[in-house]
């Protein structure tokens, strides 16, 4: 695993990272986030995976995430989910 970028952003409360991963197949963004949590020692509540990229042929893959002070930092910076609506007369 090697570091491409690491840059503090105080302005957000947050770090940003992008990390290069070799793996056999794709991690997903559950395992993306254990080994971000992992390789700086953060709390996995406060970290968003933003992005998992590879390309066709190829064992690596990139993760870029956001590393949060706390959870407010991240409830308050991130969107959030939309909840999709029943369709009328749906059960």
């Amino acid at each position: 695993m090697s570091i491409i970028k690491d840059l503090k952003n105080d302005l957000l409360k947050r770090r940003e990272v992008k990390l290069v991963v070799e793996a056999e197949a794709n991690p997903g963004y559950g395992k993306a986030l254990e080994l971000v949590a992992e390789k700086f020692n953060a709390n996995k509540d406060n970290i968003v995976v933003k992005e998992l990229k590879s390309k066709f042929g190829r064992h690596t893959f990139l993760i870029d995430a956001f590393i949060y002070n706390s959870i407010t930092d991240k409830e308050t910076t991130e969107p959030k989910k939309k909840i999709k609506k029943a369709a009328p007369g749906a059960k």
